[in-house]
């Protein structure tokens, strides 16, 4: 008599890694010794410090939600869908790292490791793919997996070193003078200390740093090092930084203020005792490349032609960043910077070409994608210029005038490698290059009086970031536009019947749902059935409540967990899934050369579509508190 329940787990299995790399007659044997466990939701399968047991699990239906103590909270690390495997001893603990939990109800197959481990070990593909999954233990499907033995710990926190996360490795040999000290006394020091810098101090606190550097300056301009003091050709104010200080923290420090040095002291500011000293040259050693040196070269750049050059740099950055597995969360962080450093660049040489400075102080402001930090790949560009009020004689020549700089802005942007916007959401349309009243009577509009239409608009216009010119400008407009909102709760129902306007993008029978016609007939649209859900939502609940100079969607979600206790792991969820779609997105971008958008879903591994189906998941449940909480229903 046939085995039936034997033969659907056979079936079952076939259909996903590892298993689909055994011979036939090894996995039928595997399908044979396999048991079914269902479960509840919430019931726990096995917990942290638990002896391992002697059969792994894969999920058959539902899912497992993996979690580990962090601090006083609970950590996802990470959720098992349909297919995934867990539960297996690949390291030299005996114990469970993590805690593992039906996060609905579940049915599992387990299969005994014992027999298993007999196929694995005469298998390369499987320990292949073992190691594959197993070894690098980062919580975002989408991060490449560092190659290496099977005997790795199963800790998320394991991979630092490779992530830039663990504590930089600062010089504790600290050298210093006082200010008075001349330069020669100072040259003299740093010659007999074999160093190339050294901390001038004050009553024992950083001042300064002089490095060789400033004594060639000084040395090259004839300055007498005899009689000048350190303090005249000194670097201050000295940037400081905790002793507990990641690679990745200083790197973004090192960058955002353009030194070469960070003073270690013990609270991490210019009023406490000096333990360290951090340069340039530990962080490059870390990380094998130097945003910093690229930001440098930007700033020197002088023809358009140049920076498109410099700019592709950082696409050999961006695919070492992801090859070297660094959290998206860092990568997002540093390219901020590459970006904002590309785009005042950019700006500065559109100003030197025109004939006179601008008129009165204005702000470029970034739009959409750009605007959340959120852009890794070459897109279209979505922009605005904003400038100060002028009085009604002067409006005319005022706007001529920044419609010029901002046509060479865009023109500018298009040469380097951004396309010009379908929809012409650029500072180069006389729409989106206003004074200031006139935007805020734009936003008023979009408030006050909402419609689909409007919506539009709202979805990239509510996303800004200022890239170059008046913080003060830009602080004035969000001011007016969250004074509007308070009043407006017709406008939230809007915002979120539109982030609604994309269903979870799998059919009822768990297809995904995919183009139907055009140039991108059968390829499924990232953008606009996975992300913009997850973005539109995130961006409505923000704005809902008050949450200011907060744009990145992934943040938002992180910041709505902590104001909403209640929907605390559906927003983590949600920030976690886009992180992943976002990350598959710059992958897939960077291996067709394109923005990434759409997917040739046949030239996806089935784990990859099980992992892109499992960021779907917070997206149904995200869109239920919006419907819930701002009634879309009754909205025409």
């Amino acid at each position: 008599m046939q085995n039936t329940i034997a033969t659907r787990i056979y079936d079952f299995l076939k259909q996903f890694p590892p298993f689909q790399f055994m011979a036939s007659d090894d996995l039928f044997k595997i399908s044979t010794l396999a048991t079914v466990l269902y479960l509840d939701k919430d019931q726990i399968l096995f917990s942290r410090d638990e002896l391992y047991s002697d059969r792994f699990y894969i999920v058959q239906q539902g899912a497992i939600k993996l979690t580990r103590p962090s601090g006083n909270k609970t950590k996802v690390v990470d959720i098992c869908d349909e297919g995934d495997l867990f539960g297996l001893k690949v390291t030299s603990e005996n114990t469970y790292r993590t805690t593992a939990t039906a996060n609905e109800e579940t049915i599992i197959y387990t299969i005994p490791v014992e027999a298993f481990s007999a196929f694995a070990k005469a298998n390369k593909a499987i320990s292949n793919y073992l190691i594959a999954s197993f070894a690098s233990n980062i919580k975002d499907p989408y991060t490449l997996q560092q190659n290496g033995s099977l005997l790795n710990t199963y800790e998320p926190d394991r991979n630092q070193d490779l992530l830039g996360l663990q504590q930089a490795n600062y010089s504790k040999n600290v050298i210093s003078c006082d200010p008075s000290a001349t330069v020669q006394e100072a040259a003299q020091l740093m010659q007999s200390s074999r160093i190339g810098s050294l901390v001038v101090t004050s009553n024992e606190l950083p001042v300064g740093i002089l490095t060789n550097r400033e004594l060639r300056n000084a040395i090259a301009s004839g300055t007498d090092t005899t009689s000048t003091l350190t303090k005249n050709i000194m670097i201050h104010p000295v940037v400081c930084a905790p002793g507990d200080i990641t690679v990745g923290q200083a790197q973004l420090m090192l960058i955002k203020y353009g030194v070469n040095h960070l003073v270690i002291t013990k609270d991490g500011t210019d009023r406490s005792a000096i333990i360290g000293i951090l340069s340039k040259h530990d962080i490059v050693v870390s990380f094998g490349n130097s945003p910093a040196e690229l930001i440098k070269e930007i700033k020197r750049v002088e023809k358009t032609k140049l920076l498109r050059m410099s700019w592709e740099k950082a696409t050999v950055i961006l695919t070492n960043y992801l090859n070297q597995g660094l959290p998206l969360s860092h990568i997002l962080n540093i390219f901020s910077e590459l970006k904002g450093a590309l785009i005042y660049r950019t700006m500065e040489l559109s100003l030197a070409k025109m004939s006179e400075p601008p008129p009165v102080p204005f702000t470029w402001l970034a739009l959409g994608s750009q605007g959340r930090e959120e852009q890794l790949l070459y897109t279209d560009q979505d922009n605005a210029l904003v400038y100060q009020n002028v009085p009604a004689e002067k409006e005319e020549a005022t706007k001529a005038y920044f419609l010029r700089l901002a046509n060479r802005m865009n023109k500018r942007l298009h040469k380097i490698g951004y396309d010009y916007c379908p929809a012409d959401m650029m500072g180069s349309n006389p729409l989106y290059c206003l004074p200031i009243s006139e935007w805020k009577e734009k936003f008023k509009g979009w408030i006050y009086d909402p419609s689909p239409e409007s919506m539009l608009l709202s979805g990239i216009f509510f996303d800004y970031r200022r890239t170059f010119g008046s913080q003060q400008l830009v602080n004035e407009l969000t001011t007016h536009i969250y004074s509007l909102l308070g009043d407006s709760s017709i406008f939230y129902r809007f915002m979120a019947k539109d982030a609604l306007k994309n269903p979870p993008p799998v059919s009822f029978f768990r297809n995904f749902l995919v183009e139907s016609d055009g140039a991108h007939k059968d390829e499924f649209d990232i953008k606009n059935r996975a992300m913009a859900p997850l973005i539109g939502a995130a961006r409505v609940l923000s704005l809902y409540h008050g949450l200011k100079n907060v744009n990145r969607t992934s943040t938002r979600y992180e910041q709505l967990a902590m104001l909403e206790p209640e929907n605390r792991e559906l927003y983590e969820s949600c920030a976690y899934a886009f992180k992943a779609l976002l990350k598959f997105r710059v992958q897939q971008g960077l291996k067709n050369g394109d923005s990434g958008r759409f997917i040739q879903l046949e030239s996806l591994s089935k784990s990859d579509r099980l992992k892109l189906k499992r960021c779907f998941k917070p997206l149904r449940d995200v869109q239920e508190v919006l419907r819930v909480r701002f009634q879309t229903q009754n909205l025409s």
